[in-house]
């Protein structure tokens, strides 16, 4: 079994839409932003895998979203499913299949989203999880331009008090 998910998500909430595999959809809600739209996202899933013997059976859940980063991407690669990050681009072409007028609704892209991941998974590329090794560069990383940009501001502030002490200067040493 194949759930496809469309997932247009903007600054504080999601539009899902879910589907099956023949395109018949499931489910179309507005979930909010952070763990509570998530923990959501997963009921609403949830529902439609089947349960048998207490366990429920193997199904792929594919989720097109138009972003390959951010906490709820990877709470999503994180749960099992299968993320794919579809490029604006891209999605603008398929929103082009669902009508010519080339409008622009939260609902349709997430139909339009989970539509191209039923139709074109194959053509999409599934955002990948960071491994531990690249979560601990990402860390490396920000300390080190956080650093810079705070030696950046005590440099301006040293700067900016030079001329009282050394006025005749302008400033400089």
């Amino acid at each position: 079994m194949r759930l496809c998910v469309g997932d247009d998500w903007a600054h504080d909430h999601h539009d899902i839409e879910v589907m099956d595999e023949a395109g018949t959809v499931l489910a179309r809600r507005r979930l909010p932003e952070g763990v509570v739209g998530i923990g959501q996202l997963h009921e609403l899933i949830g529902r439609f895998v089947t349960v048998a013997a207490g366990d429920s059976v193997a199904a792929e859940v594919q989720v097109g979203i138009e972003t390959d980063h951010g906490p709820w991407v990877t709470a999503l690669i994180a749960a099992g499913y299968v993320v794919f990050a579809v490029n604006p681009l891209q999605a603008s072409r398929f929103r082009g299949r669902h009508g010519v007028s080339g409008a622009k609704s939260d609902g349709g892209d997430a139909h339009m989203l989970a539509d191209a991941v039923r139709t074109d998974a194959h053509q999409l590329r599934p955002a990948a999880g960071d491994s531990p090794a690249t979560e601990a560069v990402k860390v490396v990383a920000c300390t080190h331009q956080t650093l810079i940009w705070e030696r950046a501001a005590v440099v301006l502030r040293l700067r900016a008090q030079l001329p009282g002490v050394l006025p005749g200067r302008g400033g400089r040493v």
